[in-house]
């Protein structure tokens, strides 16, 4: 942490994708009530998946760990 902010509160990337988690969970909020805890929630947990994977690479990582950590931040949002 330096200043006050990690090293991937920087990247440009990773505030995209915390964008994009933003907007999934309106979209969500639209989807019917019988599918709160399925489909809705297997979709929010998935975008979340997208920043989460990318702050956890750019954490003290090698660049070996931080690509292999941006390919599971690209399973997610596939």
């Amino acid at each position: 942490m330096h200043n006050g902010r990690f090293k991937f509160e920087k990247l440009k990337i990773w505030n995209k994708a915390m964008d994009f988690g933003e907007e999934i969970d309106k979209l969500t909020d639209s989807f019917p009530k019988k599918e709160l805890f399925n489909l809705s929630s297997q979709i929010r947990r998935a975008s979340d998946s997208i920043a989460l994977n990318i702050s956890e690479g750019a954490i003290g990582q090698s660049n070996l760990e931080q690509k292999k950590f941006l390919g599971y931040a690209i399973r997610s949002l596939a």
